[in-house]
Parts: C-alpha cells; structure tokens; sequence
C-alpha cells in the first residue's frame, strides 16, 4: 500500500467524518487515523474497499476523543458565549422532521429523474462511496466519462434542486 496515495484519497472523507462527529476540525485526529491506518495495515481484509475501512478508523477514533478525558477537560474551560454559541436544540420539532423528509425526498426524485447513465454513475460514487476509479472499473468506461457524468449530473440536481441550496 502507498499510504501517501491512500492519504490523499481519503483525506476529504476523514477529515468529514472527524467534523461530523466531533462537530469541529481537527488535524491531530486526521493524523491519528492515518497512524492507526499504517500501523493496522495488515489487519487490513480485502472484503470491502479501502475506503470503508478507513472511514470505520475514523469514525472510531473519533468517538475515543469524544470519550477521552482531553476532550471532557477541554469542554469545561470554554467560555460561557461559546457554550451558548455552540449549543443546539436537539429535540426535533415535528416541522424540522416534515422539512427534513420532504427534502430528502426532493432530493431522491431529482436523482431519480437523471438519464440511466447519469443516475447510475452519481449512484456509485456518491451514495456508494466508490472511487472515479472504480466505477470507472465497474462500469467499463474510461475515467474522464465518469468525471463529465458526474458534473454533468451535479449540474442537473443544482438546477432542480436550486431553492435547496
């Protein structure tokens, strides 16, 4: 394995889940999971992709921060406007449930509406999670139709669904 080739692929979607769960940035958990990563590499099966793999190192180092006494400690020394800032009601109101469901459906039927191609190829890559590369595999086309399928389809759901953005 090239972990420098691996670490630039992957960058993007550890430091996405790191903010997700943690809800801020933080490069010493990214360095950490690619640590992890290198250290565990032959622990590595080839079931699944690579990067389902390091997304579950991610998501695991992750909860250890939120566990983690550093993280508790550093919570109760943040001022009281930060707290306020931070804090958010957590408790989903039936509107928020109705608007978050419509929204996904929206989006579900723009996707629907997509030629095959197109529809198949934001399938892959972007709910699926596979690579430019791998559909390009999968799908037996060279890569740049996967690029210009996948543009041309970010294209059509940015015009469909333009009031969402």
């Amino acid at each position: 394995m090239n972990f420098e080739e691996l670490i630039k692929a992957n960058k993007n979607n550890v430091r996405n889940i790191i903010r997700l769960i943690t809800k801020q940035d933080n490069e010493d958990l990214e360095q950490e999971v690619y640590i992890k990563a290198w250290k565990n590499a032959d622990k590595y099966e080839e079931r699944g992709t690579f990067k389902a793999w390091i997304n579950t190192v991610a998501k695991n180092v992750s909860k250890d921060y939120l566990k983690s006494a550093k993280f508790r400690n550093d919570c109760n020394t943040t001022s009281d406007d930060l707290v306020l800032n931070t804090v958010k009601d957590t408790k989903a109101t039936p509107e928020g449930v109705v608007s978050s469901s419509e929204r996904q459906q929206r989006i579900i039927s723009a996707i629907e509406e997509l030629k095959p191609k197109l529809k198949e190829t934001v399938m892959l890559c972007e709910i699926y999670g596979y690579t430019y590369e791998e559909a390009a595999k999968r799908l037996h086309c060279p890569l740049g139709t996967i690029k210009s399928r996948i543009y041309n389809a970010k294209q059509e759901l940015a015009g469909k669904l333009k009031d969402l953005l």
